[in-house]
């Protein structure tokens, strides 16, 4: 459905209003679906060509405040069908970008927005700003059919995951694998696999999904980024994450594998 080639010579399409992680319905009338795509209009300076969904031209427009109505990134991802996750990650991304570079990072100058790319050139330094994507690992520790999960404190009440963290500099997947396992839990691991990876727009992540068993089950958390961690028997669940999410991704998948 998604199409990702900019449409920077379209003068009219449909628009995505997005402030933070805030993006506005469209109005609604009769049996219309909830959607962030604003009805086919014509296009500003002030909007960024997106891509294509349908076949029709998007563009996004970045405002300073959200209005009242305006419905988070994650609800969206929540109420509509999985496919519109590749529209809305983009959307959310570009949108952060956008935001984040109006000005040389290197110089402080204003940078001006490119057409055929995502990309924010400097005129004065010649410097070109794109997309900050930040990648990270996420990981399902496995010990036979249990499963390691463990909560942030920034959690829902009752919510556990898997374990995830940013990659550092110089530093490989699979060894961030193994430093963010230890560090968040105190768990040793090994048998890495990997699974799948997904953009993860809050704000510009990109997940690298594993599987690994434990060779150690003694929980030692850190208290700080993690403030309980439990192993749970796939007869006996906590509150998981979203279905949309890769980290739901990679405990269905184990629970598949063991019914």
């Amino acid at each position: 459905m998604l199409r990702r080639e900019i449409p920077y010579d379209e003068q009219a399409g449909r628009v995505i209003r997005l402030s933070r992680s805030l993006l506005a319905p469209a109005p609604l009338s009769g049996s219309d679906q909830l959607t962030p795509l604003q009805p086919f209009q014509p296009w500003t300076e002030q909007m960024q060509p997106l891509c294509y969904w349908d076949d029709e031209p998007v563009a996004l427009l970045v405002e300073a405040q959200a209005e009242s109505g305006w419905i988070d990134g994650r609800q969206w991802m929540s109420e509509l069908p999985t496919a519109w996750f590749s529209l809305l990650s983009t959307a959310l991304q570009v949108g952060a970008w956008l935001e984040n570079h109006r000005f040389c990072s290197r110089c402080g100058a204003s940078a001006t927005k490119l057409a055929a790319e995502f990309a924010m050139h400097c005129n004065a330094c010649g410097h070109r700003n794109y997309p900050r994507i930040s990648p990270c690992i996420i990981t399902l520790v496995t010990s036979g059919e249990a499963m390691l999960l463990a909560r942030s404190p920034r959690f829902p009440p009752g919510r556990y995951s898997t374990l995830a963290g940013f990659i550092e500099p110089g530093e490989s997947a699979e060894e961030a694998v193994h430093r963010e396992v230890f560090e968040e839990v105190g768990v040793h691991i090994d048998q890495l696999r990997y699974h799948q990876s997904q953009a993860w727009p809050f704000p510009h992540s990109l997940m690298f999904g594993y599987f690994a068993e434990a060779t150690t089950r003694r929980i030692r958390i850190d208290g700080v980024e993690i403030s309980d961690a439990a192993w749970f028997s796939p007869r006996q669940l906590p509150s998981l994450p979203p279905p949309y999410s890769i980290s739901r991704e990679l405990i269905e998948t184990h629970l598949a594998r063991w019914r």
